[in-house]
């Protein structure tokens, strides 16, 4: 199981702490100095099956200065990939990937429910 997470994110400091103390093995990612791909996006947005925009980082400051609230309702899906993959702070966090699931954000009952 992949943690994908940024290590001064509050959220994600919780979230490992919680894998830690229920004893969750993972491989933990630096999102921002190992960003996700193109093609890694694309695949866990379809073994997800929740919508793009749930991706991305809604409270991040580069989510802010690009306005992205108002651009992303014109851009495909293509688009959108591209530009998540061009820089981890726009990628919401902490991520679970597993072989048969994804995890966006830290929801202790749903990371409950999933992994123990």
């Amino acid at each position: 199981m992949l943690f994908i997470c940024y290590p001064k994110c509050s959220t994600c400091i919780k979230a490992r702490k919680w894998l830690d103390d229920n004893g969750v093995k993972y491989t933990e990612r630096h999102i921002v100095n190992n960003n996700p791909s193109y093609d890694e996006l694309k695949k866990w947005k379809e073994l997800s099956g929740i919508d793009l925009k749930r991706f991305f980082n809604t409270s991040g400051i580069l989510y802010r200065e690009m306005d992205l609230k108002n651009k992303l309702i014109s851009m495909s899906e293509e688009e959108q990939l591209r530009l998540l993959s061009t820089n981890g702070m726009l990628v919401k966090r902490p991520l679970i990937i597993n072989d048969d699931f994804v995890l966006i954000g830290f929801k202790e009952k749903e990371w409950k429910e999933k992994l123990i």
